[in-house]
Order: structure tokens, then sequence, then C-alpha cells
């Protein structure tokens, strides 16, 4: 005991002493910038054309292995997505070793081995290391492409975009690129389930062949491995691997950017809030001059938390949780500027002018000293946590070879990145950001909240295209509505298109069952329970190895409820039980009175009027939309308490006992599907089920 004392004393004594020593209100000073030294690689090549590089790298016993096929951009054209299918199906098994079996074999290694269209990289321990180069070389030279994985991996690819039909980054990203390069450039096409749908596997099997060869591919190792042995081992695994002919497709072109400023507008209706990018192309390499003043221009425009646009559209406006930008480069001098942001539907058009300000800002004003020294700073120690990671050595040995980049390239980088001067930031933005000349703003949100405030407000002429990118008119966002027409007829126009109040009033229960789509390894399953007048429960489960797990779920008896889920049981807060006590019968449409319901407008969702009707009941107020052809709700919107607009949007409406109910809803926000599989209605429920 009187030691451990002694020891606390001490350890306080020389506590005090420190702090003593230390004037903390004085920032310590930056020691100098390290010296990056990158052992430069060994290298030989094979005689069917690999190129190999390695650098013995004895610090710990494990080899990292990175193959990359230098293939230039290939446009796929009406089979865009065949290059991804292919990439989906390598490293599935040999046709020597099964899929199962490999990658049971790699996992008792305790090793990592990944191959797709572009290459792959593997890493294991040294004393496994030559099984695992035999592994990953069998995976190349002899992958098991069969048309079960195949079309596996389709389908994966087709459900996924459906997934993706209304989200927002899916489709700014879409449109992105094919207005920036045009649909037919290989960085502007994108993948559709009609051209998925054009691809058969012997297109797989025809890509393979055309494309996945030794002859333009470079094989880096790094770690702990004798040149002469490694060299040998490589031979011996990789020289199986038969040449081919010669292939290689046209060097991409820079488009040329439009020639003056234009807003592109793409209507998402269900869209809570906007996307905006402001871009244009840019010919950047990384052997030009300015190439490490323009990562520090960006850095400080858009690069994270101290950027321009940060500080101005979170901090300042609080329009957004980030706003950042990115300055790309490309061995073809093909690459874009984007600056941007996901901000609220009513600050789009003022979240644009910020970002337009903070452009002009950075080309027109120098940047504050201490704010470049920090931006270097910054910089210079994400560079030095990235060069200790083995994949990041492969791809900077890789790099010097297909950029044309001196040998010191990366030696010299830290000198290059803190020799970047007020007046170059200045001169390299000025040079890469074209606004106010040739710059497409691009904003994918929901036109009848957003337009009309972006050509009042923002001034610049605007362009409307569609989900994919194709020129369309101008939509009508807000038409007028018909004279007399009133929120109770809407609703009773869907009353009677889903069968009509006597049959909606003679159901007392209902019991829905459904496949779940959420982010998740596993797909779950839900059974929905009603009884009127408020009554409802719902429960997840979901089967994995055989057996049911469940996930948790709600229930409420009318009076009181509680939530379930893998850390115990909670009883609902006051404010949730107050508004599911609200809630009157299982189809509210019958029971709204006049007081709370009022049609606001007619707007379009998917290219299809609708009539939109807002909702209030108590405090909560949502919006519904009703498809003015077939009267069935398309989409609902509804408010929390901090105004945030949570949306839900129904389809696939299917008959059940003469009453129509939609199969399918969809929240965007929360990446949450629903695709019932049954419908019971008027079955017998007890009281615990609830």
């Amino acid at each position: 005991m009187k030691r451990r004392i002694i020891l606390l004393i001490t350890a306080l004594i020389i506590s005090i002493n420190v702090n003593a020593q230390l004037d903390r209100s004085i920032q310590p000073k930056g020691g100098p910038t390290p010296k990056i030294k990158l052992e430069k690689p060994q290298e030989f090549k094979l005689k069917n054309g690999i190129k190999v590089l390695v650098v013995e790298n004895h610090k710990l016993p494990r080899v990292a292995y990175s193959l990359s096929i230098d293939n230039r951009p290939i446009i796929e054209g009406e089979k865009a997505g065949v290059t991804s299918l292919l990439g989906s199906i390598l490293g599935n098994g040999t046709t020597t070793i099964s899929k199962d079996e490999f990658n049971e074999e790699i996992d008792f290694l305790g090793a990592s081995l990944n191959i797709g269209f572009s290459g792959g990289f593997a890493s294991t321990l040294t004393r496994n290391n030559e099984r695992v180069v035999e592994l990953m070389a069998d995976a190349v030279i002899n992958p098991l492409l069969s048309e079960e994985e195949f079309n596996k991996e389709k389908d994966k690819l087709i459900e996924g975009l459906k997934a993706e039909k209304k989200s927002l980054d899916a489709i700014a990203g879409r449109v992105g690129g094919a207005l920036s390069y045009g649909k037919n450039h290989a960085y502007g096409e994108f993948i559709t389930e009609e051209t998925l749908n054009n691809i058969t596997f012997e297109d797989v099997l025809e890509y393979h062949k055309k494309y996945f060869k030794p002859n333009n591919s470079y094989l880096v190792v790094i770690g702990d491995v004798n040149y002469k042995e490694i060299k040998s081992m490589i031979s011996d695994k990789f020289g199986a691997w038969k040449k081919g002919k010669s292939h290689t497709d046209p060097i991409p072109m820079l488009t040329p950017n439009v020639s003056l400023t234009e807003i592109d507008f793409i209507d998402l209706p269900t869209a809570t809030q906007s996307s905006i990018s402001v871009t244009n192309n840019v010919d950047l390499k990384m052997n030009d001059e300015d190439y490490h003043a323009a990562l520090i221009t960006n850095n400080i425009l858009g690069g994270g938390g101290e950027g321009y646009l940060f500080k101005n559209l979170r901090e300042d406006k609080g329009y957004t949780y980030g706003a950042y930008s990115s300055l790309g480069s490309s061995r073809y001098g093909v690459s874009r500027f984007t600056a941007g942001a996901k901000v609220r539907n009513v600050v789009t058009d003022s979240a644009v002018v910020e970002i337009i300000k903070e452009i002009n800002r950075i080309k027109t004003e120098n940047v504050d000293a201490e704010l470049l020294k920090n931006a270097k700073a910054k910089y210079v120690g994400n560079f030095i946590r990235r060069i200790e990671n083995p994949q990041v050595g492969a791809k900077y040995a890789v790099d010097i070879k297909l950029n044309d980049l001196p040998k010191d390239f990366y030696e010299t980088y830290l000198e290059k990145i803190n020799a970047v001067s007020a007046e170059d930031v200045k001169r390299v933005a000025n040079r890469y950001f074209n606004y106010p000349n040739g710059t497409r703003i691009i904003v994918v949100g929901k036109g009848s909240d957003v337009a009309a405030n972006l050509t009042e407000n923002v001034g610049w002429p605007v362009t409307y295209f569609d989900h994919y990118a194709n020129s369309i008119a101008k939509p009508v966002f807000n038409k007028a509505i018909p004279e007399g027409l009133t929120a109770s007829e809407v609703m009773n126009s869907y009353i009677n298109a889903i069968g009509g109040r006597d049959l909606l009033e003679s159901v007392s229960s209902l019991v829905q069952k459904a496949d779940v789509t959420i982010p998740a390894p596993f797909k779950p399953q839900a059974t929905i329970k009603q009884m009127v007048p408020n009554k409802y429960s719902m429960k997840m489960e979901a089967s994995m190895n055989g057996q049911t797990m469940k996930l948790g779920g709600m229930s409420f008896d009318g009076e009181t409820g509680y939530n379930e889920g893998p850390q115990g049981r909670n009883t609902l807060d006051e404010k949730v039980i107050n508004d599911l006590k609200a809630v009157k019968g299982i189809f509210p449409e019958l029971y709204y009175s006049e007081d709370e319901i009022e049609l606001i407008s007619i707007n379009s969702i998917d290219f299809k009027d609708v009539y939109k009707v807002k909702v209030t009941e108590g405090e909560k107020v949502s919006y519904k939309y009703y498809s003015i052809d077939s009267g069935l709700l398309l989409s609902e919107d509804k408010e929390d308490d901090n105004n945030n607009i949570t949306s839900t949007n129904y389809g696939d409406y299917r008959d059940v006992n003469g009453i129509k109910f939609p199969f399918y809803i969809d929240i965007p926000s929360q990446k949450l599907e629903l695709n019932i599989t049954e419908i019971l209605i008027n079955e017998e429920l007890k009281d615990s089920d609830f």
C-alpha cells in the first residue's frame, strides 16, 4: 500500500513540475517538414509484358501486392455496365478452386485478395506469401466466370438502379457527368436498366479476353520479401498469363465548357433538399507545374471544415451539414472542378449565390497568410499518414510510371506543397475555376419549391433536363387549381379510387407482411398489424444462417406503447403516444374534416400531375400528393419538430378483396423500402398483438 501511495505522489509531483514548465497559452512551434523517403523499386519485366516493381521493406512480416491493368477509359455505349459486371464476377474462385473453397482458404490464411476489372490487391503475412501469390495468380489467369454468377450480379445491379431511381445523389451524379462530358463520353455515359439488359454473358467473356491482359499491366510488390526470391516466384506464378493482342481505346478528349454560365435544373418532386454543383471541365495533369498549387487552392476553397465554403454555408448561414469542392486531375487532362452542397429547399437560390461568392473571393482576394499556412500543414499531415498504407505506396509507384512523373516526385512533394504562395492560389483559382464564364450550375431539387426562386433571384438562364440528362421543356411546377375544386373532393376521389367509402369503413383490422430493404447485409421481414380505431404494431425479424433473429419493433394498444430493439424495450414518449392517439382509423382520409385539409396546388411527380393537399392534425403538418389521373396517393411529406421533411413514396397498387393497396413503399431519406408480400383484411386480432 505504501509503495502504491509513493508512486501516486511521485506521478503527481512530476505532473506539477511539467505543467509549471509549460505555458499552454502559447501554441507549440511546428517542427521541420519531414523528409519523405520512398524506397526506389527494383524492376523486372516478364516475357508476357507484365512489369513488376519490388520494394523491400522488412519492418513487419507482411507483403502487399497491387496489380494495375492500364486500360484507357472505355466507351461501353449501349452495353454500359459490362465492365462493372465483369469486375463483380472476377475473384469468385478459379477454374481449379470453387468460390467457397477459394474464399475459405483466403480467410484461413488471414490474407485479403480482391480482383476487379482494373486489377487487384492482395496482402498476407510473410509465412503465407507463396500460397497467396499462387492464389492471386490463379484468380487472375484462370478466373471462374460462370453464367450463374453473371446473372446474380446483373440482377443486383438492376435492383440497385431501381433503389436509386429517386435518389438525389444518384441523379445528381449521373446527370452531372453526362452534362459535363456528354453522354457518349467515357466519363459521361451511365448505366441504365436498358443497357444492362443489352449485356449477355458472352459480352462479359469477350471484354475479359479483350482487356484483361498482362501486356499493359503493372504488379507492385511491397513488403518483407527478397528481390531474387520474389522475382523467381512471380516469374513462375504469373509467367503463365498469356500475352494477348494489344488493343487501346481512343484517348478521351476534354469536352468544351459552355460559353456562358447557365443553371441546369433537374426536377425531383420527392426531394426534401437540393443538390447544388457548380462545375466546369479542366485540363490538369499531375506533371503540370500548377498541380501542387491546385491541391492547396482547392483545399482552401472547399477541402474540409476550414474551407471557405464550409465556413460560409454551414457555420455562418446554417444552410447545410457540409459544403465542399474538388479539383480533379488525370493523365489525359480530362477532369472537372466542382463546388457544391446539399441544402434545404427554401435556401437553394441563396446557397447558389454564396457558393459563387466564395469562388469569386478566392479568385480576387489574397488568401490570409495564417489560413494558407494551416492548409499546407493539414495537407502535409494527411500525406504523411497516407504513405504508411502499402496500397498507397503501390499506387504512388505506378503513378510515376503512368503519369510520366519525375522519379523524385513524391520525395519532393511536401517541398512543393510548402512553396505554394498566396499569389499561386489566386493565379490557379483564376485558371481552373471558370466562373463567371463557362460554368454549369447543376441543381437537382423539388421544382415546385425551388425553380421560381432560382429564376428570379440568381440571374442566369435556366435550362431543364430529365433524370437521364435529356433536355426538356420547362415543366409547369404549379398549375392553376380548377375553380371550385376542394380538398374534400380530392379525398373523395382517392377513397373511390381505392374501393369506396362503404368498403373501407368495413375494414376493422389489417395485417401486412413485407420484405424490407435497408442499409444492412441482410433483408428483414416486417409484419404490420392495425386495428380500429388506432391500435398498431410493427415487428421486424431476419433469417440468418437458418435461424430467425428478432430485430425489434413498436406496439401501441390505443393508450400506451413501447419500442423494442436489441438493447431492450422502452416506453414510447408522451409526444409519440399523443400522436398515435390522434390517428383515426386505418384509412385516415375517411375522417379528415374540412378544417384539417387544404388544396394547395397542382404539382408534378415523375412528370405526372398531382394534387398537393396540406393536412393539419393538431400540431402535425403533412403534404399528400394524389394523382389527378388515377386518384391514388403517390407521395407524402411529413414535417418533424425541426422542420425537416421525410418523404414517403407509394406505388404498385394492387387489388385485395376489392381494395387497392400500395405494394411498394419507399422512404428515400432513410434508404428504406418495403415490398409488401401479403395483405390480410379483417383477420381476428387479439389485445396481445399490440
